[in-house]
Protein backbone atom coordinates (compact mmCIF):
# COMPACT_ATOMS: atom_id res chain seq x y z
CA UNK A 1 0.00 0.00 0.00
CA UNK A 2 1.54 3.86 -0.55
CA UNK A 3 0.32 6.90 0.49
CA UNK A 4 -0.63 9.59 -1.24
CA UNK A 5 -1.32 13.44 -0.85
CA UNK A 6 -2.93 15.49 -3.39
CA UNK A 7 -2.80 19.20 -2.29
CA UNK A 8 -4.18 22.70 -3.30
CA UNK A 9 -3.30 25.40 -1.25
CA UNK A 10 -2.34 29.35 -1.33
CA UNK A 11 1.31 28.61 -2.74
CA UNK A 12 -0.13 26.81 -5.51
CA UNK A 13 -3.69 28.14 -6.25
CA UNK A 14 -5.90 31.63 -6.32
CA UNK A 15 -8.23 32.53 -3.96
CA UNK A 16 -10.75 32.08 -6.51
CA UNK A 17 -10.07 28.33 -7.23
CA UNK A 18 -9.65 27.19 -3.69
CA UNK A 19 -13.45 28.56 -3.25
CA UNK A 20 -14.35 26.54 -6.33
CA UNK A 21 -12.16 23.45 -4.49
CA UNK A 22 -13.56 24.35 -0.87
CA UNK A 23 -15.72 22.06 0.97
CA UNK A 24 -18.51 24.05 2.75
CA UNK A 25 -20.01 21.48 4.55
CA UNK A 26 -19.58 17.77 6.22
CA UNK A 27 -22.59 16.70 3.66
CA UNK A 28 -20.21 17.74 0.97
CA UNK A 29 -17.07 16.13 2.92
CA UNK A 30 -19.10 12.87 2.98
CA UNK A 31 -20.25 12.94 -0.31
CA UNK A 32 -16.69 13.08 -1.78
CA UNK A 33 -15.01 10.69 0.72
CA UNK A 34 -17.93 8.04 0.01
CA UNK A 35 -17.05 8.53 -3.52
CA UNK A 36 -13.26 8.41 -3.73
CA UNK A 37 -13.21 5.11 -1.15
CA UNK A 38 -15.64 3.44 -3.82
CA UNK A 39 -12.50 3.68 -6.09
CA UNK A 40 -10.73 0.40 -6.22
CA UNK A 41 -7.64 1.86 -5.64
CA UNK A 42 -8.38 4.11 -2.52
CA UNK A 43 -8.71 2.05 0.51
CA UNK A 44 -8.67 4.81 3.32
CA UNK A 45 -8.84 9.11 2.83
CA UNK A 46 -9.89 12.50 4.67
CA UNK A 47 -10.06 15.82 3.47
CA UNK A 48 -8.71 19.03 4.58
CA UNK A 49 -10.45 22.20 3.92
CA UNK A 50 -9.40 25.48 5.23
CA UNK A 51 -9.02 28.91 3.91
CA UNK A 52 -5.47 28.40 2.83
CA UNK A 53 -5.91 24.59 2.05
CA UNK A 54 -7.89 22.18 -0.05
CA UNK A 55 -5.99 18.22 0.45
CA UNK A 56 -6.92 15.07 0.23
CA UNK A 57 -4.52 12.24 2.03
CA UNK A 58 -4.92 8.18 1.22
CA UNK A 59 -3.84 5.01 1.50
CA UNK A 60 -4.14 3.38 -2.14
CA UNK A 61 -2.62 0.37 -3.89
CA UNK A 62 -2.11 2.35 -6.38
CA UNK A 63 -0.58 5.98 -6.43
CA UNK A 64 -1.15 6.83 -10.29
CA UNK A 65 -4.81 5.39 -10.18
CA UNK A 66 -5.86 6.94 -6.92
CA UNK A 67 -4.32 10.85 -8.27
CA UNK A 68 -6.46 10.15 -11.46
CA UNK A 69 -9.43 9.54 -9.46
CA UNK A 70 -8.91 12.64 -7.16
CA UNK A 71 -8.42 15.51 -9.41
CA UNK A 72 -11.54 13.96 -11.57
CA UNK A 73 -13.96 14.19 -8.22
CA UNK A 74 -12.23 17.50 -8.21
CA UNK A 75 -12.74 18.74 -11.36
CA UNK A 76 -16.31 17.50 -11.14
CA UNK A 77 -17.23 19.13 -8.26
CA UNK A 78 -15.64 22.43 -8.75
CA UNK A 79 -15.85 22.82 -13.02
CA UNK A 80 -12.14 23.18 -13.12
CA UNK A 81 -10.50 22.16 -16.24
CA UNK A 82 -8.81 18.58 -14.93
CA UNK A 83 -5.24 19.13 -16.47
CA UNK A 84 -5.24 22.61 -14.91
CA UNK A 85 -5.84 21.08 -11.42
CA UNK A 86 -3.24 18.56 -12.35
CA UNK A 87 -0.94 21.08 -13.01
CA UNK A 88 -1.70 22.95 -10.00
CA UNK A 89 -1.68 20.27 -7.63
CA UNK A 90 1.13 19.61 -5.48
CA UNK A 91 1.52 15.84 -5.44
CA UNK A 92 3.20 13.80 -2.40
CA UNK A 93 4.12 10.17 -2.43
CA UNK A 94 4.63 7.63 0.20
CA UNK A 95 7.53 8.96 2.37
CA UNK A 96 7.09 12.66 1.15
CA UNK A 97 3.11 12.69 1.83
CA UNK A 98 4.15 11.70 5.08
CA UNK A 99 6.31 14.08 5.47
CA UNK A 100 3.62 16.70 4.00
CA UNK A 101 1.37 15.72 6.67
CA UNK A 102 3.83 15.95 9.62
CA UNK A 103 4.56 19.37 8.13
CA UNK A 104 0.73 20.63 7.91
CA UNK A 105 0.10 19.41 11.43
CA UNK A 106 3.58 21.20 12.79
CA UNK A 107 2.03 24.13 11.50
CA UNK A 108 5.12 24.73 9.12
CA UNK A 109 3.15 24.47 5.89
CA UNK A 110 0.69 27.11 6.80
CA UNK A 111 0.02 30.36 5.04
CA UNK A 112 1.42 32.05 8.70
CA UNK A 113 4.14 30.10 9.91
CA UNK A 114 2.92 28.65 13.62
CA UNK A 115 -0.34 29.61 13.39
CA UNK A 116 -2.45 27.21 15.92
CA UNK A 117 -5.50 26.81 14.48
CA UNK A 118 -4.20 24.09 11.73
CA UNK A 119 -4.03 20.84 14.11
CA UNK A 120 -7.55 21.04 15.31
CA UNK A 121 -8.74 21.16 11.81
CA UNK A 122 -6.36 18.42 11.11
CA UNK A 123 -7.84 16.66 13.63
CA UNK A 124 -11.27 17.57 12.72
CA UNK A 125 -10.75 16.30 9.33
CA UNK A 126 -9.49 13.22 10.91
CA UNK A 127 -12.52 12.33 12.80
CA UNK A 128 -14.87 13.04 10.56
CA UNK A 129 -13.65 10.51 8.48
CA UNK A 130 -12.97 8.16 11.17
CA UNK A 131 -16.72 8.65 12.58
CA UNK A 132 -18.01 7.85 9.02
CA UNK A 133 -15.80 4.59 8.18
CA UNK A 134 -13.53 6.11 5.34
CA UNK A 135 -10.43 6.19 7.20
CA UNK A 136 -8.59 3.40 9.71
CA UNK A 137 -5.09 1.93 10.74
CA UNK A 138 -3.71 3.05 7.99
CA UNK A 139 -4.47 6.89 8.22
CA UNK A 140 -4.89 6.31 11.91
CA UNK A 141 -0.99 5.95 12.58
CA UNK A 142 0.34 8.50 10.70
CA UNK A 143 -2.14 10.77 12.24
CA UNK A 144 -1.37 10.09 15.67
CA UNK A 145 2.89 10.25 14.62
CA UNK A 146 1.80 13.71 13.35
CA UNK A 147 0.40 14.76 16.73
CA UNK A 148 3.41 13.65 18.60
CA UNK A 149 5.89 15.22 16.19
CA UNK A 150 3.24 18.44 16.68
CA UNK A 151 3.98 18.42 20.14
CA UNK A 152 7.82 17.91 19.70
CA UNK A 153 8.10 20.89 17.63
CA UNK A 154 6.06 23.26 20.29
CA UNK A 155 7.85 22.12 22.76
CA UNK A 156 11.28 22.31 21.65
CA UNK A 157 11.20 25.29 19.32
CA UNK A 158 9.73 28.80 20.27
CA UNK A 159 7.93 28.69 16.46
CA UNK A 160 4.53 28.73 18.70
CA UNK A 161 5.52 30.58 21.69
CA UNK A 162 3.49 33.86 20.65
CA UNK A 163 0.71 31.96 18.26
CA UNK A 164 -0.91 33.65 15.96
CA UNK A 165 -3.69 32.42 13.05
CA UNK A 166 -4.82 33.92 9.90
CA UNK A 167 -7.24 36.47 11.94
CA UNK A 168 -4.29 37.50 13.97
CA UNK A 169 -2.64 38.42 10.84
CA UNK A 170 -5.77 40.10 9.30
CA UNK A 171 -6.43 42.12 12.73
CA UNK A 172 -2.53 43.07 11.96
CA UNK A 173 -2.89 44.62 8.39
CA UNK A 174 -6.19 45.96 10.40
CA UNK A 175 -4.53 48.74 12.35
CA UNK A 176 -1.86 48.95 9.87
CA UNK A 177 -3.83 50.51 7.80
CA UNK A 178 -6.95 51.85 9.53
CA UNK A 179 -4.35 53.69 12.54
CA UNK A 180 -6.28 53.60 15.83
CA UNK A 181 -9.25 51.70 16.17
CA UNK A 182 -10.46 52.91 19.68
CA UNK A 183 -14.31 53.85 19.53
CA UNK A 184 -14.88 52.25 16.07
CA UNK A 185 -18.10 49.93 15.41
CA UNK A 186 -16.99 46.74 13.77
CA UNK A 187 -19.17 44.12 12.81
CA UNK A 188 -18.11 40.62 13.27
CA UNK A 189 -20.41 37.84 10.99
CA UNK A 190 -19.88 34.16 12.09
CA UNK A 191 -19.43 32.45 15.28
CA UNK A 192 -16.36 30.34 14.53
CA UNK A 193 -13.15 30.39 16.00
CA UNK A 194 -11.97 32.96 13.31
CA UNK A 195 -14.75 35.22 14.59
CA UNK A 196 -13.95 34.88 18.69
CA UNK A 197 -10.27 35.82 17.72
CA UNK A 198 -11.05 39.08 15.66
CA UNK A 199 -13.75 39.44 18.28
CA UNK A 200 -10.99 39.09 21.24
CA UNK A 201 -8.08 41.24 19.23
CA UNK A 202 -11.02 44.19 18.84
CA UNK A 203 -12.27 43.93 22.56
CA UNK A 204 -8.47 44.89 23.78
CA UNK A 205 -8.31 48.14 20.97
CA UNK A 206 -11.41 49.26 22.77
CA UNK A 207 -14.00 48.90 19.20
CA UNK A 208 -17.62 48.42 19.82
CA UNK A 209 -18.22 45.02 18.83
CA UNK A 210 -21.62 43.48 17.06
CA UNK A 211 -22.31 39.98 16.84
CA UNK A 212 -24.46 38.36 13.84
CA UNK A 213 -24.79 34.77 13.06
CA UNK A 214 -27.49 32.50 11.19
CA UNK A 215 -28.21 30.77 14.68
CA UNK A 216 -28.43 33.38 17.24
CA UNK A 217 -27.94 31.89 20.15
CA UNK A 218 -24.06 31.21 19.03
CA UNK A 219 -23.72 34.90 18.23
CA UNK A 220 -24.80 35.72 21.80
CA UNK A 221 -21.88 32.82 23.43
CA UNK A 222 -19.66 35.48 21.95
CA UNK A 223 -21.27 38.57 22.50
CA UNK A 224 -21.31 37.46 26.71
CA UNK A 225 -17.37 36.56 26.21
CA UNK A 226 -17.03 40.23 25.17
CA UNK A 227 -19.56 42.25 25.75
CA UNK A 228 -20.77 42.85 23.01
CA UNK A 229 -24.40 43.30 20.70
CA UNK A 230 -25.92 40.76 18.87
CA UNK A 231 -27.97 41.47 15.50
CA UNK A 232 -29.72 38.88 13.76
CA UNK A 233 -28.75 37.55 10.57
CA UNK A 234 -31.26 38.80 8.31
CA UNK A 235 -30.65 42.27 9.18
CA UNK A 236 -27.59 42.26 7.64
CA UNK A 237 -28.13 44.64 4.73
CA UNK A 238 -30.36 47.04 6.75
CA UNK A 239 -27.12 47.87 9.42
CA UNK A 240 -24.39 47.56 7.31
CA UNK A 241 -23.47 51.03 6.60
CA UNK A 242 -23.72 51.43 9.98
CA UNK A 243 -19.95 49.79 11.44
CA UNK A 244 -16.73 51.17 10.46
CA UNK A 245 -15.04 47.90 10.39
CA UNK A 246 -16.34 44.46 8.93
CA UNK A 247 -15.28 40.86 10.04
CA UNK A 248 -16.61 38.17 8.12
CA UNK A 249 -15.99 34.41 8.52
CA UNK A 250 -19.25 31.85 7.69
CA UNK A 251 -19.68 28.96 5.93
CA UNK A 252 -21.80 30.07 3.17
CA UNK A 253 -20.98 29.12 0.26
CA UNK A 254 -21.99 31.85 -1.97
CA UNK A 255 -21.31 35.99 -1.19
CA UNK A 256 -23.32 36.76 1.77
CA UNK A 257 -22.63 40.47 0.88
CA UNK A 258 -22.93 41.34 -3.03
CA UNK A 259 -22.08 44.46 -4.81
CA UNK A 260 -25.54 45.37 -5.25
CA UNK A 261 -26.27 45.69 -1.73
CA UNK A 262 -23.43 48.28 -0.78
CA UNK A 263 -23.15 52.23 -0.55
CA UNK A 264 -19.73 52.93 -1.67
CA UNK A 265 -20.91 57.22 -1.35
CA UNK A 266 -20.23 56.67 2.97
CA UNK A 267 -17.26 57.14 4.64
CA UNK A 268 -14.10 54.84 4.85
CA UNK A 269 -14.50 51.35 5.79
CA UNK A 270 -12.56 48.60 6.25
CA UNK A 271 -13.57 45.07 5.87
CA UNK A 272 -11.54 41.62 5.87
CA UNK A 273 -13.27 38.69 4.27
CA UNK A 274 -11.77 35.28 5.79
CA UNK A 275 -14.04 32.98 4.44
CA UNK A 276 -13.38 30.40 1.75
CA UNK A 277 -15.77 30.35 -0.51
CA UNK A 278 -16.07 34.39 0.64
CA UNK A 279 -18.52 36.19 1.94
CA UNK A 280 -18.16 38.95 0.43
CA UNK A 281 -18.32 39.61 -3.76
CA UNK A 282 -15.23 40.88 -4.96
CA UNK A 283 -15.73 45.08 -5.65
CA UNK A 284 -13.61 47.46 -6.43
CA UNK A 285 -14.00 50.91 -4.52
CA UNK A 286 -12.25 54.16 -2.89
CA UNK A 287 -14.25 54.46 0.05
CA UNK A 288 -13.79 50.70 0.87
CA UNK A 289 -10.52 48.37 1.74
CA UNK A 290 -11.40 45.19 1.27
CA UNK A 291 -9.01 42.35 2.39
CA UNK A 292 -9.36 38.85 1.67
CA UNK A 293 -7.16 35.74 2.69
CA UNK A 294 -4.03 36.11 0.17
CA UNK A 295 -4.28 40.28 0.49
CA UNK A 296 -2.38 39.04 3.47
CA UNK A 297 1.15 38.68 2.32
CA UNK A 298 3.19 41.72 3.79
CA UNK A 299 2.75 40.42 7.24
CA UNK A 300 3.04 36.58 6.25
CA UNK A 301 6.18 37.56 5.00
CA UNK A 302 7.45 39.47 7.82
CA UNK A 303 6.36 36.62 10.26
CA UNK A 304 8.26 33.77 8.05
CA UNK A 305 11.43 35.90 8.34
CA UNK A 306 11.03 36.47 12.06
CA UNK A 307 10.44 32.29 12.25
CA UNK A 308 13.10 31.48 9.94
CA UNK A 309 15.73 29.72 12.62
CA UNK A 310 12.76 27.99 14.45
CA UNK A 311 11.55 26.62 10.91
CA UNK A 312 14.71 25.22 9.85
CA UNK A 313 14.94 23.39 13.78
CA UNK A 314 11.55 22.23 13.14
CA UNK A 315 11.95 20.82 9.89
CA UNK A 316 14.94 19.37 11.25
CA UNK A 317 12.51 17.14 13.90
CA UNK A 318 10.07 16.58 10.86
CA UNK A 319 12.27 14.71 9.13
CA UNK A 320 13.52 12.22 11.93
CA UNK A 321 9.45 11.63 12.71
CA UNK A 322 9.22 10.65 9.28
CA UNK A 323 12.23 8.67 9.45
CA UNK A 324 11.05 7.29 12.82
CA UNK A 325 7.04 6.86 11.64
CA UNK A 326 8.98 3.84 8.84
CA UNK A 327 10.66 2.17 11.08
CA UNK A 328 7.42 1.38 13.20
CA UNK A 329 5.43 0.64 10.55
CA UNK A 330 8.19 -1.74 9.33
CA UNK A 331 8.26 -3.16 12.58
CA UNK A 332 4.15 -3.08 12.62
CA UNK A 333 4.83 -5.59 8.91
CA UNK A 334 7.60 -7.30 9.28
CA UNK A 335 7.01 -9.08 12.96
CA UNK A 336 3.89 -10.78 11.48
CA UNK A 337 5.54 -12.20 8.59
CA UNK A 338 8.57 -13.45 11.20
CA UNK A 339 6.11 -15.38 13.07
CA UNK A 340 4.25 -16.88 10.62
CA UNK A 341 7.96 -17.38 8.57
CA UNK A 342 8.81 -19.32 12.40
CA UNK A 343 5.46 -20.81 12.45
CA UNK A 344 5.91 -22.82 8.76
CA UNK A 345 9.53 -23.51 10.14
CA UNK A 346 8.23 -25.38 12.93
CA UNK A 347 5.24 -27.28 10.93
CA UNK A 348 8.45 -28.07 8.56
CA UNK A 349 10.44 -29.36 11.44
CA UNK A 350 7.67 -31.42 12.78
CA UNK A 351 6.71 -33.01 9.16
CA UNK A 352 10.56 -34.09 8.40
CA UNK A 353 11.33 -36.03 12.04
CA UNK A 354 7.74 -37.36 11.59
CA UNK A 355 8.99 -38.81 8.21
CA UNK A 356 12.36 -40.08 9.67
CA UNK A 357 10.23 -41.83 12.11
CA UNK A 358 7.76 -43.21 9.80
CA UNK A 359 10.84 -44.80 7.34
CA UNK A 360 12.26 -46.04 9.78
CA UNK A 361 15.71 -43.73 9.80
CA UNK A 362 15.16 -42.98 13.82
CA UNK A 363 13.79 -45.13 16.48
CA UNK A 364 10.19 -44.43 17.47
CA UNK A 365 11.68 -43.55 20.87
CA UNK A 366 14.04 -41.12 19.86
CA UNK A 367 10.27 -38.75 17.74
CA UNK A 368 10.37 -35.68 20.54
CA UNK A 369 14.55 -35.49 20.53
CA UNK A 370 14.56 -35.60 16.40
CA UNK A 371 11.88 -33.04 16.26
CA UNK A 372 13.86 -30.52 18.63
CA UNK A 373 16.90 -31.13 17.08
CA UNK A 374 15.19 -30.08 13.20
CA UNK A 375 13.82 -27.12 15.03
CA UNK A 376 17.47 -26.07 16.68
CA UNK A 377 18.76 -26.40 13.21
CA UNK A 378 16.31 -23.92 11.79
CA UNK A 379 16.18 -21.34 14.27
CA UNK A 380 19.64 -21.08 13.83
CA UNK A 381 19.66 -21.02 10.48
CA UNK A 382 17.19 -17.96 10.59
CA UNK A 383 18.30 -16.46 13.50
CA UNK A 384 20.81 -14.30 11.76
CA UNK A 385 18.37 -13.22 8.26
CA UNK A 386 15.71 -12.63 10.90
CA UNK A 387 18.14 -9.80 13.06
CA UNK A 388 19.39 -8.46 9.65
CA UNK A 389 15.67 -7.93 8.46
CA UNK A 390 14.94 -6.20 11.70
CA UNK A 391 17.82 -3.63 11.36
CA UNK A 392 16.80 -2.40 8.08
CA UNK A 393 15.59 1.13 8.71
CA UNK A 394 15.23 3.12 5.25
CA UNK A 395 11.24 2.25 4.09
CA UNK A 396 12.15 1.52 0.25
CA UNK A 397 14.64 -1.24 1.67
CA UNK A 398 12.33 -2.83 4.03
CA UNK A 399 9.44 -3.06 2.05
CA UNK A 400 10.97 -4.17 -1.18
CA UNK A 401 12.93 -7.08 1.22
CA UNK A 402 9.84 -7.90 2.93
CA UNK A 403 7.72 -8.05 -0.78
CA UNK A 404 10.99 -10.49 -1.94
CA UNK A 405 11.29 -12.81 0.99
CA UNK A 406 6.81 -12.92 0.78
CA UNK A 407 7.40 -13.83 -2.71
CA UNK A 408 10.22 -16.46 -2.31
CA UNK A 409 9.13 -18.25 0.53
CA UNK A 410 5.15 -17.95 -0.23
CA UNK A 411 4.18 -16.25 2.85
CA UNK A 412 1.82 -14.44 1.17
CA UNK A 413 -0.20 -17.68 -0.41
CA UNK A 414 -1.53 -20.37 1.64
CA UNK A 415 0.24 -23.37 1.98
CA UNK A 416 0.51 -25.95 0.06
CA UNK A 417 0.29 -29.24 0.91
Amino acid sequence: MHFLVVSFTHKNTTLAIREKLAFANDEQKDLCLSRLCSDASISEAMVTSTCNRIEVFCSCNDIEAATMTILLHMHKRSGIDADELEVRADIHEDRSAIHHVLSVVSSLDSMVVGETQIAGQIKDAYNFARAHHYCNSRIAGVIQHAFKCAAEVRNVTDISSKPVSIASVAMQQLKRDAGDLSGKRALIIGAGEMSVLSARYLSKENVSITIMNRTRAKAEEIAEEFDAQVIDFDELHAVIDEFDLLISATGATEPIIKKRDINFSIRDRFWIDMAVPRDIEEFESESITLYAVDDLKSIVDENLVLREDEAKASFGIIRRYTKSYYEWQQRQSIEPMIKELYVRAMKAAQVESERAIANGYLPQEYATQAQKMAEQALKRFLHGKIQRLREVTEEAQSESLMDALSHILGLDKQEKN
